[in-house]
C-alpha cells in the first residue's frame, strides 16, 4: 500500500465504509449537433439557518445547481466553473464529508438549508432553490442517485459513464420519464471549440468522406495508490475504458454523427499486477460503422494518451492532446487550428441549465449516455470472448 494518494483519488474502502455508514445512520453558443437523440454528512451542527449573500440575490433568474460528491473533479472544475456561469449557480452540496462543508459554503454562499448527506438526500425534493442535481459519485453509484433524484422532481446531470450497466442506464432514463425531469450527460467536450470542429470535418465532410478514426486516451494510475475507487470493479464498473475510453467512443461517434454497429476488442497485458487484480490495465478495440469506417481506439491506465484523428479523402486532421480541460492543441491538412481555451464545465453546464429552463432536448441527453454504455459493454463482452465481433443493438 503506498502512501500520499493523490487528492483526487480517494481510498475506496474508506468510501466504502464511510458511505455505507453515512447511508445507514456562452461564448461559443450551442456546438454542432454531433448525434444525441438517437462527497460528506449533516449541515455542520449549525441550527441558525444562515442567509445566502448579497450577491446571490442576483441569481434569481439562474438555476440553482447541488452537486452530489465534492470530490476533486466537483472541486476543481464544476465549483469554480459554477462561478462563471450565466443560465445557473451552485445552490447547494450533498456530502458525506462534514470536514468539507465550511469551506463550500463560505467560497459559494450556501445557506445551511441547502447542505444534504446522503441520508437526508431525497429531502431535496422540498427545497425550492434547487432545481437540478449535478451527480458526480463514482460510476457505480450514478444509476441509484439520479433515480432518486428524479423522484425528487430534480433535473439530473449525470457524469459519465452514465451508468455501469445498460440495465442501470435504461432505469435512470425511465425514472427521469416518470417523474417529468431531464437527465442530461457530463460530455464536456460537445462544447469545446477543437472538438467542435472535428464534428464539423466528419459530419460535414469538410475534406470528403471520412475514411479512418484514431482515438486514444489514458493516464498513469500507477504512481498513486492502488488502493482508489477507479481500481474496484463494484464503485467502477471497470478500468480504464469506464473512464478515459469513454472519451474515444464519443470521439469516434460526434466524428462521423453515428453510431458504430459492431466492435472487436482485446484487453492489454496486465504488468502492474498490484493495482489491477479486478479491472484492466488497459484495451483496444475497433469500432465499425455502417458506411465501412473503422476507428481504432485505445485506453490504459498505466501510459499516456491522448489523440483523436481522422482521414478522409481529401485531408485530414488531429488533435493532441484531443481530451482535456484546457491546453487542446489541433491541426488539418490546411494547417493548424485557432481556437481559443475555454471553460468547457461552465459552457456545459450553462446549455444544460437552458435546456431544462426551455423544456428543450439536450445535445447530450441520457439517451446518449444509454447508448455509450451499450457500446462499453460490448468492447468488455468482445474482450473477454478473445476478440469476437459484437454487434451493438
Amino acid at each position: 500500500m503506498k502512501k500520499n494518494q493523490p487528492h483526487f483519488l480517494p481510498n475506496r474502502r474508506s468510501f466504502l465504509k464511510g458511505f455505507s455508514l453515512v447511508l445507514g445512520s456562452t461564448a461559443f453558443g450551442f456546438p454542432f449537433f454531433s448525434f444525441g437523440s438517437c462527497q460528506s454528512g449533516g449541515n455542520s451542527g449549525v441550527n441558525k439557518e444562515s442567509q445566502p449573500a448579497a450577491e446571490n440575490q442576483g441569481n434569481a433568474k439562474k438555476l440553482g445547481i447541488a452537486l452530489v460528491g465534492l470530490g476533486g473533479y466537483a472541486e476543481h472544475q464544476l465549483g469554480p466553473a459554477l462561478k462563471e456561469t450565466q443560465h445557473c449557480y451552485l445552490a447547494g452540496i450533498v456530502t458525506g464529508t462534514p470536514s468539507k462543508i465550511d469551506r463550500w459554503k463560505s467560497e459559494y454562499n450556501i445557506p445551511d438549508k441547502n447542505v444534504y448527506n446522503y441520508e437526508n438526500f431525497d429531502q431535496i425534493a422540498n427545497n425550492p432553490d434547487i432545481d437540478a442535481v449535478y451527480i458526480v459519485l463514482p460510476n457505480g453509484l450514478h444509476a441509484e442517485y439520479t433515480i432518486r433524484a428524479a423522484k425528487a422532481k430534480k433535473h439530473v446531470i449525470c457524469e459519465k459513464p452514465m451508468a455501469t450497466s445498460v440495465a442501470d442506464a435504461q432505469r435512470m432514463l425511465d425514472a427521469c420519464r416518470e417523474n417529468n425531469v431531464q437527465l442530461t450527460i457530463g460530455y464536456r467536450l460537445h462544447f469545446e471549440p477543437h472538438n467542435k470542429r472535428v464534428m464539423e470535418l466528419g459530419q460535414k465532410q469538410i475534406f470528403g468522406k471520412v475514411q479512418s478514426i484514431e482515438a486514444r486516451n489514458g493516464f498513469n494510475i500507477t504512481g498513486s495508490n492502488p488502493n482508489v475507487w477507479r481500481l474496484d470493479k463494484k464503485l467502477a464498473g471497470g478500468g480504464p475504458l469506464m473512464d478515459m475510453g469513454v472519451y474515444c467512443v464519443q470521439g469516434a461517434c460526434y466524428t462521423l454523427g453515428q453510431t458504430p454497429v459492431a466492435v472487436t476488442a482485446t484487453f492489454g497485458q496486465v504488468t502492474h499486477k498490484n493495482y489491477f487484480d479486478e479491472v484492466e490495465q488497459s484495451i483496444d478495440w475497433q469500432m465499425e460503422f455502417a458506411d465501412g469506417v473503422i476507428a481504432d481506439c485505445s485506453t490504459s491506465y498505466a501510459e499516456g494518451q491522448g489523440l483523436l484523428a481522422g482521414k478522409a479523402a481529401n485531408g485530414w486532421w488531429r488533435l493532441s492532446p484531443a481530451f482535456s480541460y484546457s491546453g487542446l492543441r489541433g491541426e488539418t491538412s490546411k494547417g493548424k487550428m485557432n481556437y481559443p481555451d475555454v471553460y468547457e464545465q461552465a459552457l456545459q453546464m450553462d446549455a444544460q441549465a437552458l435546456s431544462f429552463k426551455n423544456k428543450q432536448k439536450s445535445i447530450v441527453p441520457g439517451e446518449m449516455g444509454l447508448r455509450d454504455v451499450k457500446i462499453l459493454m460490448a468492447i468488455y463482452e468482445s474482450a473477454r470472448n478473445n476478440g469476437k465481433r459484437v454487434t451493438i443493438s
